[in-house]
């Protein structure tokens, strides 16, 4: 993996260019192996916390992990096209549009000290605009190759924290068209219930279960890229201990292998159908 600035990307995807690179910032990755008709995003995967922001930060290390995404880049990375965030969503958002894509509070707690310097802010928002200047090239060039393009935004949940049973994967669909793709939707839930995975999980999925898809990262490519559907997909995260940080790695790898084959099937099942 080489840095590259977002200018030398955003040329490089133009040129239709394979490459593997991390944004010169550290902010985001993004491989491509090949101009394929599909996406596999994990916006949420990154942990990294910008040093001149810890001062301000009332949230401890584990506090930001726990509302965090781990491993969701790992869990689709032998696809060919791959994009996720580095950094922490208590930085920046991806998944919320620039205005309040910094938090004020999170999940309950007020999350600065004091208020963040403009300066601070505008560095942080400054990458948040990048992510997305990167992700309309990208979007551009695949409906340049093909006439529709899906997109897998892989997201993780906490599961403990809810009184009642939920699903070990939930499909977001509040934002897609139903009359288009609500067929495909229903396919990957399908496909993703199929999954079996080791420490006897009992997988099932369900749409808009526990959440409904209203992530901006959806929201932008549905707005800007009609042709594309974005498939918001969240993993309960039954791969790790939610309290004590501790990730089960044979988990991780079994969702990996099983989204190595399920992923291409689905996008077949998409592009015939």
């Amino acid at each position: 993996m080489h840095k590259a600035s977002v200018s030398h990307i955003i040329e490089a995807i133009k040129q239709g260019e394979t490459f593997d690179y991390l944004a010169e910032d550290g902010s985001f990755t993004l491989k491509i192996d090949d101009y394929v008709p599909f996406v596999c995003a994990a916006v949420h995967d990154g942990h990294q916390f910008r040093e001149s922001l810890l001062g301000y930060c009332l949230h401890s290390d584990y506090e930001r992990w726990y509302e965090e995404d781990p491993h969701t880049k790992q869990m689709v990375s032998s696809h060919p096209i791959v994009i996720a965030g580095c950094d922490s969503r208590f930085e920046y958002d991806l998944n919320r549009p620039p205005e309040t894509a910094i938090y004020e509070d999170a999940w309950g707690k007020k999350l600065w000290k004091s208020p963040l310097p403009e300066s601070e802010r505008s560095l942080s928002l400054e990458k948040h605009t990048a992510f997305y200047q990167v992700v309309g090239a990208l979007m551009k060039k695949l409906e340049q190759l093909y006439p529709q393009v899906l997109v897998f935004d892989m997201h993780s949940y906490n599961w403990k924290r809810w009184e009642r049973m939920v699903p070990v994967w939930n499909i977001g669909t509040a934002n897609i068209d139903q009359a288009r793709f609500g067929k495909t939707a229903e396919q990957w839930r399908s496909f993703l219930e199929g999954m079996e995975l080791p420490e006897s999980i009992m997988v099932d999925a369900k749409i808009n279960d526990t959440f409904q898809g209203n992530g901006y990262f959806l929201k932008y490519i549905t707005k800007n890229h009609p042709n594309s559907l974005v498939l918001a997909t969240e993993i309960a995260k039954v791969y790790c201990d939610e309290l004590d940080g501790s990730v089960y790695q044979n988990v991780v790898c079994a969702v990996e292998l099983a989204l190595k084959r399920l992923i291409p099937l689905q996008v077949e099942e998409f592009i015939n159908g």
